[in-house]
């Protein structure tokens, strides 16, 4: 008996070190999901108006943008291991609108839509040290390489993906060294992007358009432009293994599947009334969708392409993010 309750004791440890991480737009709120369960095991205040969510590399810490569409200028703090929303919160000064979040090298990365720049908060020192304008309109969602060489954003209002590169010389030769920048334009609504495994390529879903840009990152130029039939698009991620793509529409009833490799459309999985946020499980089995407008997450799987159950994590979920704790 005493080897039994160690094995489960065991395996709650392996479970709690692994959740998912669901804001509500509704109830302003962070929640932390146990993956093993699907069962909500503690909930935090989010700040207002919280759109994105990352987790830190050591899985203690999650950092959520409060948007407001520039109305607000914060980021929240929250403990994962006490459960508590830290106060107070990272004051942006005046990069107000914060919104697509990564945690790269230690650092938080964000962009601030009605300033039009990226930054990276330091946690050690308490500090922003680096701010880089993009020049565009609506600076929205973005990807840090874990090299800390290359940064790329979103620009929905300018149509345009803004790829960053780390400067090998030349002036402002400051902490954060110098950078070159390039304005990729894409389709009109470019909001939603994922970079495919491997990093030689970037997927744009546009909103207004209903098409994909594939953008070959070497050459810093469209090669495609799929007539994905994606508008009100939101969200596009890749899966883990590269092979598959999802993207989740903010008015439709559907997430839609392209096949990576022939850029065909693969299926049409139902899951209510327009989705939002996308989540991959890093094993690859799933993928968490955030039905805002139903107030639920769908969960898919995905070998199968096929929705598998709900997930009621507190009204209008949106932003989400995985969480391991090594």
């Amino acid at each position: 008996m005493k080897f039994i309750s160690t094995l489960l004791l065991g395996v709650g440890l392996l479970h709690a070190a692994d959740s998912l991480l669901v804001l509500s737009k509704g109830d302003l709120t962070l929640s932390i999901v146990d993956p093993a369960t699907m069962k909500v095991v503690a909930k935090m205040p989010s700040g207002p108006d919280p759109h994105e969510v990352v987790a830190s590399t050591d899985g203690k810490f999650a950092y959520i943008s409060n948007y407001g569409g520039g109305a607000y200028n914060t980021i929240t703090v929250v403990d994962l291991v006490a459960r508590k929303t830290i106060a107070p919160p990272i004051d942006l000064g005046a990069l107000r609108g914060p919104h697509g979040l990564m945690y790269v090298g230690g650092k938080v990365w964000f962009t601030a839509e009605a300033a039009k720049v990226i930054g990276s908060w330091d946690p050690a020192t308490q500090k922003i040290d680096l701010v880089l304008g993009t020049g565009q309109n609506r600076t929205h969602m973005l990807y840090v390489f874990d090299n800390l060489k290359r940064i790329i954003t979103s620009n929905v209002s300018s149509a345009t993906m803004t790829i960053i590169d780390k400067s090998a010389g030349g002036r402002g030769r400051g902490p954060g060294g110098d950078w070159d920048e390039m304005n990729v334009p894409v389709g009109r609504g470019a909001e939603g992007f994922d970079i495919a495994p491997g990093g030689k390529e970037l997927w744009a879903a546009n909103a207004t358009d209903g098409t994909i840009s594939i953008v070959d990152l070497q050459a810093k130029k469209v090669v495609e432009t799929l007539d994905a039939d994606v508008k009100s698009a939101n969200r596009l991620k890749f899966t883990p293994d590269g092979k598959t793509v999802l993207v989740s529409l903010l008015n439709g009833p559907d997430v839609s599947v392209f096949d990576a490799a022939t850029r065909k459309l693969k299926k049409k999985i139902p899951v209510g009334h327009g989705a939002a946020g996308i989540e991959m499980q890093p094993d690859g089995s799933r993928a968490f969708v955030a039905c805002t407008p139903d107030s639920y997450v769908v969960i898919v799987d995905l070998k199968t392409l096929s929705p598998t159950g709900h997930l009621d994590a507190g009204k209008n979920p949106d932003g989400m993010a995985w969480c391991h704790r090594p």
